[in-house]
């Protein structure tokens, strides 16, 4: 069993900066991404991070703001989410696929394709 725990949600101002972290439990190397969800609305993907970190995918509504890493031992994979605005505000996610299964371009985006999920962690941005 893979196990994943966030960490560093919190309530900023518009502009203001946060770094979520994720922790896996064990099998590192796998594609790996942050998903966010605010009520009656569908959960979307906002960044991930190949198995080896030299790929990254991102949403439009993030690139140039968010950066996705990970630390050399992959036990921790990052989102640094820089000029926060309000429309940032939801529950984030971090999110494991398989170990066999690549990132891919569009398929990234697709939760259902993810197996580990963490407990989430909220995300606050006021205007």
């Amino acid at each position: 069993q893979v196990r994943l725990v966030e960490s560093g949600g919190g309530s900023v101002q518009t502009g203001g900066s946060l770094r979520l972290s994720c922790t896996v439990s064990r099998n590192v190397n796998r594609c790996m991404a942050w998903f966010r969800q605010v009520p009656v609305k569908e959960r979307e993907g906002v960044a991930a991070i190949s198995s080896g970190g030299d790929t990254t995918y991102y949403a439009d509504s993030v690139k140039g703001r968010f950066t996705i890493s990970q630390e050399n031992a992959k036990t921790t994979r990052y989102l640094q989410m820089n000029s926060l605005k309000p429309e940032d505000t939801a529950m984030y996610y971090c999110a494991a696929k398989p170990p066999t299964y690549a990132c891919g371009s569009v398929s990234w985006r697709r939760s259902d394709d993810y197996t580990y999920w963490g407990q989430g962690t909220q995300v606050t941005v006021s205007s």
